[in-house]
């Protein structure tokens, strides 16, 4: 064998071997994106259809929830694979551009509940996991009635969104990451203004009543006020968000998706605790 192609073999050892295996990446971005539908993200608290016995077997991501409130009445869309009634037939940046900017393949415009300018702040990678994950989602067959607004929904959520980096890497950057851009915590704890998006200025203040077969509840304060989390202790933080249980022991209800939360990891909690102590005192 000649010098150059003892080389040029040598070469291609090195390149097979130091190269990371396209099917472990690709097993990597479907876990995470597992993680942030299944779990983080909550995406099936909206979208998987809910029995007396919580989701609706074989339904999974399938819509029909509907939001009935004073703003809307909004249906949450199937988002499986279906090529007729689902999402089967977008190109994965259509999905993305959904996701992300809130503007469907047609141009329309996703309005509320669907918490867009939360979303707008997805990162690059979390983003492409979500949509290959939906890619592997069973497609379920469900046509969906159309959501009405009785309000003017804008233009636009804002301008195109052309990359979005990962969050710093402290507890706080990323506990404000997951409780914003992934779990979207603060669309259901901060009030609501007449226009159908969430009051800014009273970010974690609490306060919405949601309505269900388990009644009315109304959305914690989530602040360090003393009204909020103030005399809370992490422990009993954590254990609201994974078990429904508050810090005086008694039981939460839904919306909040607690099947889906006790499934973080223990680094996600404590970055989501330190976050909310971060936040301004609202009462």
């Amino acid at each position: 064998m000649s010098v150059w192609l003892k080389a040029a073999c040598a070469a291609l050892v090195v390149a097979i071997v130091c190269a990371p295996p396209a099917r472990a990446q690709d097993a990597a971005l479907l876990e995470r994106g597992r993680h942030l539908v299944e779990v983080t993200g909550a995406c099936g608290n909206c979208h998987t259809p809910m029995g007396p016995q919580g989701p609706v077997a074989g339904r999974t991501l399938a819509g029909g929830t509907v939001f009935d409130e004073p703003p809307f009445r909004a249906v949450a869309p199937n988002i499986t694979p279906d090529p007729e009634t689902g999402i089967g037939r977008w190109t994965d940046a259509q999905l993305a551009r959904a996701i992300r900017e809130g503007i469907r393949p047609d141009g329309s415009l996703i309005g509320p509940p669907m918490p867009m300018a939360l979303y707008r702040g997805l990162s690059d990678r979390d983003l492409a996991a979500i949509v290959a994950f939906l890619r592997t989602v069973p497609p379920v067959r469900n046509p969906v009635e159309r959501s009405v607004y009785r309000i003017t929904l804008p233009p636009a959520w804002g301008p195109p969104v052309t990359s979005v980096p990962e969050p710093a890497n402290n507890p706080v950057a990323r506990g404000e990451y997951l409780a914003n851009a992934v779990a979207h915590c603060m669309e259901c704890h901060t009030p609501m203004l007449p226009t159908g998006q969430n009051d800014h200025t009273r970010l974690g203040a609490g306060g919405m009543e949601f309505r269900g077969p388990w009644g009315v509840s109304v959305a914690r304060n989530l602040t360090p006020h003393a009204n909020g989390l103030g005399g809370w202790t992490d422990a009993q933080i954590i254990r609201a968000i994974t078990q429904g249980i508050s810090a005086n022991d008694r039981p939460l209800a839904p919306p909040m998706a607690f099947w889906a939360y006790r499934a973080m990891t223990p680094a996600e909690l404590s970055d989501l605790v330190a976050y909310l102590r971060s936040l301004k005192p609202q009462e």
